[in-house]
């Protein structure tokens, strides 16, 4: 079988590596020439609103699915009269604009921070005093690893991050005081049998995620469950096929809603190694038809991502349990360029390998 995958970034890449032990072969379609999945199988490089390039794309495919939660709508919907796209074209809709994604939470029932459209100065002056600081504003579009954001810790920083962000749709949202941020990757099939990882917590530093520890330490009786219910929801209400992972705040024994996103994310990279069966191959097993894997954690697993700088491969695979996933991806300030999942049996060896890892990935205390 072949499958489609838009945008030849390192999750598409990470998806072809595990697919090619299941007999598949993959085509991508990116607009970067210099793409890190390019070498894994055919590359088209087109723009995804590039209608004939896409019409080519699609010749010869059995399903087609999305690395990159923001291609076109209008895309996803002329490839799905063309081939079996999954997840469908409604998911993508959901995910792409913040105040649509909320709205979705809210209707759902899944409890998320408070928020206010900002289309105007007059909108963001008058969601500051009903919303109260701080709070962060977001694009509605496009945001990611901290891009699009500023905090509004005081009132001068109002003006600040209106100039910097203003002219395109907006949201204030509050801060939360949360005492962690939490994820869930889940995966459901084209049968609607679902399957859930165990929750992870997730350290990000100015926006990017930094390193993930899975499964999550103390986790309340029900939060799990909690968990898995909130992301049901999200996965059934759109009909959805494939992986799908959701952040979420911890606030005592509550979770609130932070951003989903529908695809394989990099919270869920640390199941390469550390869970029976990856969310890469999971997601594959969805979009195609077949039965799911398990998603049971083995043993303890860390995820550090490698930012900005690609660290010597013999100093990281001299810690023991660790494993690197390089990106092929040229070293930039704030781009994730790889990552390394670090295995151990218990808690305690995990978090001394973690130690040992970070001395080797951030030298110096350099923060990535």
């Amino acid at each position: 079988m072949k499958v489609g995958i838009l945008g030849g970034g390192q999750l598409g890449r990470m998806l072809a590596l595990a697919g090619y032990p299941l007999g598949l072969r993959f085509r991508f379609l990116d607009p970067k020439g210099d793409a890190p999945a390019r070498p894994l199988g055919e590359f088209v490089r087109a723009r995804f609103d590039d209608l004939d390039a896409v019409a080519a794309f699609v010749e010869g495919l059995d399903v087609v699915t999305w690395e990159f939660e923001n291609v076109p709508i209008s895309t996803a919907r002329f490839l799905a009269e063309r081939v079996v796209v999954r997840p469908g074209p409604a998911a993508l809709e959901q995910a792409q604009d913040r105040l649509t994604e909320k709205k979705a939470f809210q209707a759902l029932g899944i409890p998320r921070a408070p928020c206010r459209a900002v289309d105007s100065r007059q909108d963001l002056l008058r969601a500051r005093t009903e919303l109260r600081l701080p709070a962060v504003l977001k694009t509605r579009r496009m945001g990611y690893d901290g891009k699009g954001q500023r905090v509004l810790a005081t009132s001068a920083d109002v003006e600040e991050a209106w100039e910097a962000l203003g002219g395109t749709p907006l949201l204030l949202e509050g801060l939360v005081p949360f005492e962690r941020e939490l994820s869930i990757v889940g995966v459901r099939g084209r049968s609607g049998e679902t399957r859930f990882y165990p929750l992870v917590e997730n350290d990000h530093e100015e926006g990017i995620l930094v390193r993930t520890r899975a499964p999550a330490e103390d986790v309340p009786a029900g939060l799990q469950k909690l968990a898995e219910g909130y992301l049901r929801r999200l996965l059934e209400a759109v009909d959805y096929v494939g992986v799908m992972a959701l952040e979420l705040f911890q606030v005592g024994e509550e979770l609130l809603a932070n951003e989903m996103a529908p695809r394989v994310h990099n919270s869920g990279h640390w199941t390469q190694e550390g869970a029976r069966t990856s969310q890469f191959e999971n997601h594959l097993r969805a979009v195609l038809g077949l039965p799911l894997g398990e998603t049971e954690a083995v043993g303890w697993t860390a995820m550090v991502n490698l930012i900005g700088r690609v660290p010597s491969a013999s100093a990281v695979l001299r810690v023991p349990g660790a494993h690197l996933h390089l990106y092929d991806k040229a070293p930039r300030k704030g781009r994730k360029v790889g990552h390394v999942n670090v295995r151990a049996s218990d808690v305690r060896e995990g978090e001394q390998r973690l130690r040992a890892l970070t001395r080797v990935v951030m030298p110096d205390g350099v923060t990535m």
